[in-house]
């Protein structure tokens, strides 16, 4: 199966400003088992901010709660989260990704989907965060670090 979030990311990784898509079509879609299964299945922590937002698109498409509750972020986590099973996810495109600080970065995104055969799209610039485990439970080691989506902002 391809992986939900259509496979590795489309933007350089080798500067902490503003991402620009790699120009080209050499990026080809790889499996889930290669891409987000080891942040969902393998318990592998997302390496940045648009690892982890790609990889939460893909939990929200297979319906994977519990990982979704696992990163988001303490502060505004809803009480109770559940997924509407009419829902058909059909793509992610990554607009742009943008580290500001070292533990701040932002993921503008558009995700397809539909409900009862309408299609609709979801635009948004999800903020997330990078913070240091507090539960023991969830640290594999001392001082991990892991990132979290915090919020975003819906455009029209």
């Amino acid at each position: 199966m391809n992986c939900p979030c259509g496979g590795p990311s489309k933007f350089s990784i080798n500067t902490t400003l503003r991402k620009k898509p790699i120009k080209g079509n050499n990026i080809k879609s790889v499996s889930f088992n290669e891409c987000c299964a080891k942040y969902l299945d393998m318990g592998n922590r997302a390496t940045d901010a648009e690892a982890l937002m790609r990889s939460r698109y893909s939990a929200y498409v297979l319906g994977r709660v519990n990982y979704l509750n696992a990163t988001w972020h303490k502060r505004t986590k809803p009480d109770q989260l559940s997924l509407e099973n009419e829902v058909k996810w059909l793509g992610l495109e990554v607009k742009c990704f943008t580290q500001s600080q070292s533990n701040l970065a932002e993921v503008e995104f558009v995700a397809r989907y539909k409900i009862d055969g309408k299609a609709y799209r979801l635009h948004e610039r999800s903020r997330f965060q990078q913070e240091k485990l507090e539960n023991s439970d969830l640290a594999l080691k001392a001082d991990e670090m892991a990132w979290f989506y915090v919020d975003g902002d819906i455009f029209d």
